[in-house]
């Protein structure tokens, strides 16, 4: 059964076609066709406030392909979601309506507890069963998200206004580090014995260059040496000898160093990178809910 979903986050724009089938565990996504628009509507927001008008065209004509490509996909459902930098422009509403009306999409913007829950509910994931909490992490343009899970059991969630594009832009506090450190520290008890699943493109390509891509994990030394090697190189470098687009190689450095602080503050030696984000979660809820309503 195909769903669709359209995450607008801080950096780039996603389209998602996937297949939805259950399986032993559960339901589980299939990736159909993705589609990656770097629209980087947090470089406008985090450094005026607003969404400029140029940016504002950008994202009208990016969706008004996307819903042509709905139409002819035909999937049985698909969602709209905007993240940190659609919740944070002053003139967030204004751009809706006219995605709504020259596009013909709605836009639903989550806040950050409700992106890390969808997020997390990818559960379908190997991990080592001799550690009973698992927590997530997704990396985004504009903030990162964290769960944590006690088996299957959702347990809590925060958001940090901690990402990539913000980072950039220099626009994250030092209080906001401490804030996530304290945050984590209450699972002190587990430091050093939790399952870690990173999200978002950064941890994907990471993972692919300096990890173990067939099991999809990068353990901490490889992580520190990436971002070592990363950083120490100008950016044309990173897209000239690493073949990396422009609009990864800026925000790949900002995005290991976020990682790096929460491997070190919670003693964690491995992070498993399955491919799996927001995107991948609103289309899994679609098909929770009209399973539900017996609708499939």
């Amino acid at each position: 059964m195909l769903f669709s979903s359209i995450d607008i986050g801080s950096n780039a724009v996603r389209l998602l076609f996937a297949n939805v089938y259950e399986s032993k565990a559960g339901p589980v996504t299939e990736k159909a066709s993705l589609i990656r628009i770097p629209i980087r509507l947090g470089m406008d927001v985090f450094n005026t406030g607003r969404i400029s008008d140029q940016k504002a065209d950008d994202l009208v004509n990016t969706m008004r392909a996307f819903k042509l490509l709905i139409d002819v996909y035909k999937p049985l459902g698909y969602r709209v979601a905007a993240t940190s930098a659609m919740r944070e422009a002053e003139n967030n509403v204004e751009v809706m309506e006219r995605v709504k009306k020259e596009a013909g999409l709605e836009i639903g913007m989550i806040d950050g507890i409700e992106e890390a829950n969808i997020i997390s509910s990818l559960s379908n994931v190997f991990v080592n069963k001799n550690f009973s909490k698992t927590i997530y992490v997704d990396v985004g343009g504009g903030s990162t998200e964290i769960s944590v899970l006690d088996g299957n059991r959702f347990m809590t969630s925060n958001s940090f206004r901690i990402g990539t594009i913000r980072l950039l832009a220099d626009k994250v506090e030092e209080s906001e580090w401490e804030v996530m450190r304290k945050w984590l520290y209450q699972f002190k008890a587990d430091f050093g014995r939790m399952n870690c699943i990173g999200s978002g493109g950064n941890i994907n390509k990471i993972t692919k260059m300096y990890g173990y891509p067939i099991n999809n994990m990068i353990n901490f030394d490889q992580m520190q040496y990436a971002y070592k090697q990363l950083n120490s190189m100008p950016l044309d470098a990173r897209i000239e000898r690493l073949g990396l687009r422009p609009d990864r190689a800026d925000v790949i450095v900002p995005a290991a160093r976020i990682f790096i602080k929460i491997l070190k503050w919670t003693d964690i030696n491995i992070i498993i990178a399955p491919k799996i984000g927001l995107a991948d979660g609103l289309v899994l809820l679609q098909y929770k809910e009209m399973k539900e309503k017996g609708q499939v």
